[in-house]
Parts: structure tokens; sequence; C-alpha cells
């Protein structure tokens, strides 16, 4: 047995990690196992995957083909989007949907059906899915697909790993130009004038906004807008047109230890999102950064997590329909800044289309998604069964991959 928790450190449990590095081993497991999960890297925010038998994928980590012409790459589950990413760019492509962190395996966005910046116009990974073989209790290894055992198929993307253990994955990836993203930054003073602003440039594949959720008045809301587009190589300064498709770098600035309890609190979260916010000087600002920037801006700092110390912390993450509209997230907004419970990270994203080819246990549906990061303690929970009430109330939805308390 050994103590396992996941990227926000809340629950810690005991359990017994059992690793295969064949599929023959794998199969074996599962047969001699009552009960079990199948886990990734463990980067989800919550309490998925926890469980006192553990199959880790980790090993799970080779590439199986590569087919170019098509724009289709075959793996075992336990691949990084990173060792992907390092694989595909070079030759042109880049993942089809992403979220915040590439250091998730390819079975566990399977699994959760990821969304990313760019849910409002090409959907979640679901639509990406060419195949996978499943491994399910019986021992038996079933290639899904759309059309064959399509069931199971569908089930299982976003199906939280309860249909059995994923061990290959085909997924089709998007060309790009260059590794460089074209960014439009546009302050906002207050939600009301955001969400006119996610209106106006629903046209961007890609649009995340920040927002401080302790400001309050007129300028309850207050955010960033981050808009996206894939840089074409014409649009590059001759330094970058050298090199065109540059990979994300390695190097992290690393947290050495866990921080006191009372480093984050009310007036350094103000004062962390004031910076922010004033940092832009100019309402709007236009300019061309490496995909790592744009995607994966945390990544660069490792055991980031620690900052929240050893109580841990939680990510809230809903959807409500855009009929909700404002009003709701006002409410939701204004009940965090005046908890006093400050969110140290606030992201709204807007969701396309609802998806039909995924669990229904999926999260992504049309509307507006929030998530915001909560440090543990009694009064966070208290105030989150208060947010939870409005999300109900606008038929909303939590997202599995977050949740630790639902």
């Amino acid at each position: 047995m050994e103590e396992v928790y996941n990227w926000g450190m809340y629950p810690r449990i005991g359990a017994e990690i059992h690793t295969a590095r064949s599929t023959a081993e794998a199969v074996n497991i599962v047969k001699n196992e009552k009960l079990m999960i199948a886990r990734g890297n463990g980067k989800c925010y919550g309490d998925s995957s926890l469980q006192k038998s553990i199959f880790s994928t980790l090993s799970l980590n080779k590439f199986i083909s590569f087919d170019r012409e098509k724009g289709v790459i075959t793996c075992e589950s336990g691949v990084l989007l990173s060792e992907i990413l390092e694989v595909i760019v070079p030759e042109g492509f880049f993942l089809p949907v992403t979220p915040g962190t590439k250091f998730i395996t390819i079975g566990g966005a399977v699994a959760c059906n990821i969304h990313g910046k760019n849910h409002h116009t090409e959907g979640a990974i679901s639509l990406y899915i060419d195949s996978f073989d499943l491994l399910v209790e019986t021992g038996e290894i079933i290639c899904c697909t759309k059309v064959n055992n399509s069931r199971l198929f569908i089930n299982t993307i976003g199906g939280m790993g309860l249909t059995g253990i994923i061990m290959t994955v085909a997924l089709r990836l998007k060309r790009i130009e260059t590794s460089f993203i074209a960014q439009k930054s546009i302050k906002a003073k207050n939600i009301n004038e955001l969400l006119n602003l996610f209106s106006e440039y629903q046209h961007y594949t890609y649009s995340v906004a920040w927002i401080d959720c302790l400001s309050m008045g007129n300028s309850l809301g207050r955010s960033i807008l981050m808009l996206g587009e894939h840089s074409k190589l014409e649009e590059l300064g001759r330094t970058r047109q050298k090199d065109p498709l540059q990979l994300h770098s390695t190097k992290q600035l690393q947290i050495p230890f866990m921080f006191p309890g009372f480093v984050l609190n009310e007036f350094s979260i103000r004062a962390f999102n004031f910076l922010v916010y004033q940092k832009q000087l100019n309402h709007e600002v236009n300019n061309v950064i490496h995909y790592n920037t744009y995607f994966y801006p945390l990544d660069v700092i490792g055991n980031w997590n620690r900052i929240y110390g050893k109580s841990g912390f939680t990510q809230y993450q809903f959807v409500i329909p855009f009929e909700a509209g404002a009003e709701s997230l006002i409410r939701i907004i204004r009940k965090i800044g005046e908890s006093r419970s400050g969110s140290f990270l606030a992201v709204l994203k807007t969701f396309g289309q609802n998806d039909e080819n995924s669990s229904s246990l999926s999260f992504p549906r049309k509307g507006y998604t929030l998530a915001l990061d909560f440090k543990i303690s009694d009064k966070v929970f208290t105030l989150l069964d208060e947010l939870d009430k409005i999300v109900i109330e606008c038929k909303g939805k939590l997202y599995l991959a977050k949740d630790v308390r639902m």
C-alpha cells in the first residue's frame, strides 16, 4: 500500500498500485482484481481514479504508428500529451484539443473527454478519436469505433474509466504551419463587458478569459480575454521563421517546498489579481507567442500546487447554459467576493454544441464554463454548496475531472 493523491493533494488515500508492461500482464491483473480503476499521471484536480486498487497506465507509454498523410497518431494510453507534442509538432501537426496542462495521459484525456479553449469552434476531443482498444473486466480487449462497438465507444469517452482500461488510442491531429499563436488580449471592465467581447470575437478559434473574482461594484468580474489563432509562416519575424515549428522547453522553475497555509489569503490573492489586471497597460494588445505560453502557462512552474499548502486545494468547474446569461454568473462571482474566499485562478470559457459522441457523464455542453481554484477549508466547502444551488437552478453541470466533493 502507498499514499496516493491527485494534483489537488486532497484527498489522500492508501492504495495498491498495479503496473503492466505488456498486454498479457494487464489482462492477468484485471482477471485477478475484483475492483479496480485505471489512473494516468494524476494531474486531475479531484478524486478521480482514486481507489484502493489502482491500475497505473504510465508504463503503457509506447508509440504505435504515425500516419503523416492522414494526420493520425496511435499510441498506448499512458503516453503524455507533452510526449505526443514532441513527436507531432516538428512534423507540422498539433493536438486537436488540449487542456491547460500537457502533462496528462492520452488515456486520461479520453476518459475525461477533455475540452480546451476551442470548444466553441471545434468541440471536445471525442470528435477526433478514430478508435481505441479497451480492456474490460472479463480480460477481453475490445476495439471500439463509432461503427464497431459504438455503444461502448460512446460510454467510454467521458466515462471516467468506468467501462474498462483504455489500452491504445488513435487520434486525428490538426495541421499547423508554425508552433506559434497570434494572440489578442483585451481588458474588460466587468463581467457584462466580457460577455459582450466573447460574443463579438466568437469567430476566433481559441478564447479564454482570466477573471478577478474579488473585484466588486462596477468592476465586478473585471477580466482579460485572451484570443488566439495558429500563426501562419508569413506572420512570423525572420528569426522565428528559421525555426517555425519550435518545440516547448522542458525547463521548469521548481516550487521547492510546501507553502505555509497563511500565504494564500484574501489579501495576497487580491494583490495578485490587481497586478495581473494592471500588468496589461493598454486596452488591447496583439502579439505572437509560443504555444507553450498560450496553452500551458503554469507548466513552466514545477509543483505549483505546493503554493496551496498541506491542506491542498480543489477546482470547482461548472457549465451553465447561455440562457442563464450574465445574471447567473454575476450571482456566482458576487457570492465568491462576499465570502472573501477568493479564487487564486478563475478562468471563463464558452462551450459550443453538445457532444453526442460521448458518455452522459461527459462534461462539455453548450454554455459558459467557469473554473475556480480554492484552498481546502470548511468555509470553502460551505461556499461551494451555495454555488451548487445556483448551478442546479440554471440546469448546469459540474466537471467530474475536477470535482472532489459533489
